[in-house]
């Protein structure tokens, strides 16, 4: 069975290429277009996985982030930021706030499959 990965970043073209990226590799993907539309769309069902955005309008990556990490559902779920920040103290913001990974645009997409696969295991 495919896992289940959401994508979160209000760039729809964005979207589409890690979508892609992930879809040629075999996972399912689910979109949010930010935090807050991808919050409402984690109503219990399986995800193996997370990439977000950080600079998002309506809910930003990192407070993204800390509300999944209040759901009991998804407190594991591994999260990767993609974004172009690659400022350090953004960084340990998003690593305190639960993100596992940091994935800095513009990326290879076998970069970010690394990234995927390391974290999303069995």
């Amino acid at each position: 069975m495919a896992k289940t990965i959401m994508i979160v970043d209000d760039s729809a073209s964005m979207r589409q290429v890690v979508g892609i990226a992930l879809k040629g590799a075999g996972y399912d993907v689910l979109e949010g277009r930010d935090g807050k539309d991808a919050l409402g769309k984690l109503t219990g069902q399986k995800v193996h996985l997370i990439i977000s955005d950080v600079n998002m309008p309506n809910m930003d990556g990192i407070s993204f982030v800390k509300e999944v990490k209040q759901l009991a559902a998804y407190k594991f779920t591994p999260i990767i930021m993609l974004t172009t920040e690659s400022d350090e103290s953004k960084k340990r913001e998003g690593q305190a706030a639960g993100a596992r990974a940091w994935v800095v645009k513009p990326f290879k997409p076998e970069q970010l499959l690394a990234a995927v696969q390391k974290l999303c295991l069995p």
